[in-house]
């Protein structure tokens, strides 16, 4: 049984009697469910996951203290510190993971601004630029399991994902890198004979059409260890990441330079169709560099739209 599943049923057998008899008075303003840190907090955990930082718990949520005092806090601290210890085969942590814990009570406006750098959720033009999307992605994944108060789903409601000026920045950075590793330098490095560089290419390709395929499926690229998996779940080009753990994998010896260019350009192209048909791009060409700038041309955003193509990446 997956992470996800066990704390919402932890959450069920002992973390909502709990409430209900302990804390009535305060249920109404309370949240809780799974997310944030963790592979268990996007359905990615297995047998491997379990051996650091894995335990039965959940996230209580409460608002700011003008609402819920910091002594109610406390003693619901303590409340939810007695639930049971061990829990189908699991064990709660007795010492707090790198970063600090990943359950248990905390406000809700502290939880967000770690991950974002927001407590509710409303950020600027530049705050959406430079947030990294695992951190939006830790934000809004998990689920949430009750919210009398609302506050926690409103602001993941704000946070499910960028704006679309935002979004057409960050895809016109990505398309730029990809042209230059992809469709230029990998080539270049290679008729050197600098196969080293010509595989940093195609990591710098891999890396930005992993994050463009995202931004075209409106999902939030998780962290790197997880972009994989994530990826293949994607229903627009997931079938690109084995495309692209080949290229990442194999060598760049004589035998497989070919397949590999024509591994990069078929990518190109169904990422280039996915951008005209959602009239993203009015490029009409192979080349993933005059699309990207296409791409920044359709920012609505005038202030936005002239800032470096760049800087959303």
């Amino acid at each position: 049984m997956q992470g996800l599943k066990i704390s919402r049923q932890y959450y069920e057998e002992y973390g909502e009697p709990m409430l209900r008899e302990q804390f009535p008075e305060i249920l109404p303003y309370l949240a809780a469910g799974l997310c944030g840190s963790g592979s268990e907090c996007f359905g990615f955990d297995d047998e491997i996951s379990r051996d650091h930082d894995f335990e039965p718990g959940f996230c209580l949520f409460l608002p700011d203290e003008s609402i819920v005092d910091r002594k109610t806090a406390f003693a619901l601290e303590r409340a939810y510190a007695k639930l049971p210890k061990e829990y189908k085969g699991l064990t709660r942590l007795t010492l707090q993971p790198v970063g600090g814990s990943r359950h248990g009570v905390q406000r809700t406006g502290e939880f967000f601004l770690s991950k974002t750098g927001s407590p509710d959720g409303k950020m600027t033009a530049q705050q959406w630029l430079a947030i990294p999307s695992s951190a939006l992605a830790e934000a809004v994944n998990g689920e949430i399991f009750f919210d009398g108060y609302g506050e926690v789903t409103r602001i993941r409601e704000r946070l499910a994902f960028y704006p679309e000026d935002i979004r057409r920045k960050k895809l016109a950075g990505r398309l730029l890198l990809m042209a230059q590793a992809g469709q230029y330098n990998f080539s270049r490095c290679l008729a050197h004979g600098e196969t080293g560089a010509a595989q940093l290419a195609v990591h710098e390709f891999a890396v930005n059409a992993i994050d463009a395929v995202f931004l075209l499926n409106k999902r939030y690229a998780p962290f790197d260890k997880w972009a994989f998996r994530a990826m293949k779940e994607l229903p627009e080009l997931g079938y690109t990441a084995p495309l692209l753990e080949y290229l990442l994998t194999s060598d760049n010896q004589p035998e497989n330079t070919e397949g590999k260019t024509r591994v990069i350009e078929g990518i190109a192209s169904d990422i280039i169709t996915v951008l005209t048909r959602d009239s993203l791009s009015e490029a009409v060409c192979g080349d993933l560099e005059k699309h990207a700038y296409s791409v920044n041309d359709g920012i609505a955003d005038a202030g936005l739209r002239n800032m470096h193509i760049l800087a959303g990446v």
